[in-house]
């Protein structure tokens, strides 16, 4: 078989911070998904669009059925105008679940029907000069902030001139750095940093010219962030599905900003035990850096695709990153290491070709958690990961 070439890291590098530079916070998303479009035409990747965005693709393999999915969203964090104040401010209201201490502060764009104007989020007591303490006494809540545009606009009406209106789109600008020390600093690295490793990971198989051994079908979804990502995204026959996003780094959790992550648990449950331990076996036979972890407040594209009613296997594959939906930062060890892994999950075989059929009326072949490594060997087959990502090892974390 022949060898994957390593990832192409310069590669996911640019379209990380091409995406980061496209604002798409949850419902403003056309931009996004028509620069993801073109990416998979220079791969060559079939795909089609439902109506309102979400990208549905497929890789093709030796058989079709049963077939997987893996997903990564478009969609961030954002806020919409709330309310126009008389004295020409504008209160603003959270696109996703975030906290307005991380908005405080921020350079902002907002778009109205016709245009773009730029400005910034204060807290409604802004000036110590003017205010003294009372600035450190202000509670943090969306209605102790306010969006103070560079127009001239003092009253509501000047505002209603300039078009602003209830319900406009504002999006956080991302200032990205990536530093020498490997480190990528940014707003919305949730999830454009998983796309980013979803896209390379494609490039690798294409450029590598090895065929899948089954159908695979990239999503990439647009509602994530409130919660229906891709609830409606599964017209075919798919029995795995693999979530990808960000794994927060933070005190009583075990994700590092050098590993992937396989989320055994989150807010919507346990993920499906022999798909999350297939990938934890590929990762530990391909020497990828990675650790498990559970997530108590956090939900998934997968958790998605179960709540809408598919009979389907889910597993959540997560960068690591601090900050989460805050100034985010992650590191080039964690998106290679999850890049490696989307390589051999995309590779591999399906973690039970009995999946394509229900068990009806035997349980022959129904799963055994117990003996699940017995049962996979003979299911599966896996083949050794080192025929599948080359001689090329990252030490394990």
């Amino acid at each position: 078989m022949p060898q994957l070439p390593e990832p192409d890291l310069d590669y996911l590098q640019k379209v990380l911070l091409e995406m980061l530079a496209i604002p798409s916070p949850t419902g403003f998303t056309d931009t996004i998904v028509r620069y993801v479009a073109e990416r998979l035409e220079e791969l060559g990747i079939p795909f089609e669009l439902t109506r309102r965005g979400t990208i549905r693709a497929t890789l093709k393999g030796r058989q079709s059925s049963p077939d997987r999915a893996i997903s990564a969203h478009l969609d961030t964090i954002g806020a919409s105008v709330r309310e126009i104040k008389d004295n020409g401010r504008v209160t603003l209201a959270a696109v996703g679940c975030w906290s307005s201490r991380f908005a405080e502060g921020s350079r902002v764009s907002l778009f109205t029907d016709h245009g773009v104007l730029r400005g910034s989020v204060l807290p409604l007591l802004a000036s110590g000069h003017a205010f003294n303490t009372q600035v450190d006494e202000l509670p943090i809540s969306w209605d102790h902030i306010e969006l103070r545009l560079d127009a001239y606009c003092s009253t509501r009406a000047d505002c209603e001139t300039l078009g602003i209106a209830i319900g406009d789109f504002v999006a956080f600008d991302p200032l990205p750095e990536f530093t020498e020390s490997g480190h990528i600093s940014a707003r919305h690295l949730d999830d454009k940093a998983g796309v980013a490793a979803l896209l390379t990971s494609l490039k690798m198989i294409r450029e590598s010219g090895i065929e899948p051994e089954i159908d695979c079908h990239p999503l990439f979804t647009i509602t994530e962030e409130v919660g229906s990502g891709a609830a409606a995204a599964l017209p075919w026959d798919v029995s795995e599905f693999v979530g990808i996003d960000i794994a927060p780094v933070a005190p009583g959790q075990h994700s590092s900003e050098h590993c992937v992550s396989v989320a055994m648990q989150d807010s919507g449950g346990p993920y499906d035990y022999h798909l999350s331990r297939h990938l934890l076996r590929l990762a530990s036979e391909g020497d990828i850096p990675a650790r498990r972890d559970l997530f108590r407040y956090y939900h998934s594209d997968a958790q998605s695709a179960v709540t809408a009613g598919h009979d389907i296997r889910t597993a959540l594959l997560a960068f690591g990153c601090d900050g989460t939906h805050g100034y985010e930062r992650t590191h080039i060890d964690s998106l290679t290491a999850l890049t490696r892994l989307l390589s051999a999950y995309l590779l591999s075989p399906p973690v039970f070709a009995s999946d394509a059929q229900p068990a009806q009326g035997s349980l022959e072949r129904f799963s055994h958690q117990i003996e699940h490594d017995a049962q996979m060997e003979s299911e599966t087959r896996v083949p050794t990961v080192d025929s599948l990502l080359g001689s090329h090892r990252e030490p394990n974390a």
